[in-house]
């Protein structure tokens, strides 16, 4: 099944540093997610678009996971010339993962 079938994700963004933050729709699926969806398999899945290290964060009292995408940006909003300078299409591009 693909990601978004299981879960939602909204990104935000600070100089060239992208943050997806993953959340089930269903708390029972925190699990799953955290077993699953590691940093090392989101730096994978986003290799073309993230170029440093991914860092990920549990939040288990909101049952989400925060991955914090260095290098994701071509060098931030106010220097990038790509179509998506926000990285808005990472969350989507996520979403997309194999579960």
């Amino acid at each position: 099944m693909l990601l978004h079938e299981i879960a939602h994700c909204r990104a935000g963004d600070k100089g060239d540093i992208s943050t997806l933050s993953l959340f089930p729709h269903d708390d029972a699926d925190y699990e799953l997610l955290r077993r699953e969806i590691t940093a090392d398999r989101v730096r994978a899945h986003l290799a073309e678009r993230v170029r440093g290290e991914v860092l990920r964060y549990e939040l288990p009292l909101l049952c989400a996971l925060q991955f914090v995408c260095h290098q994701a940006l071509d060098g931030g909003v106010t220097t990038s010339l790509a179509l998506d300078t926000h990285g808005k299409t990472l969350s989507s591009r996520l979403l997309a993962l194999v579960v």
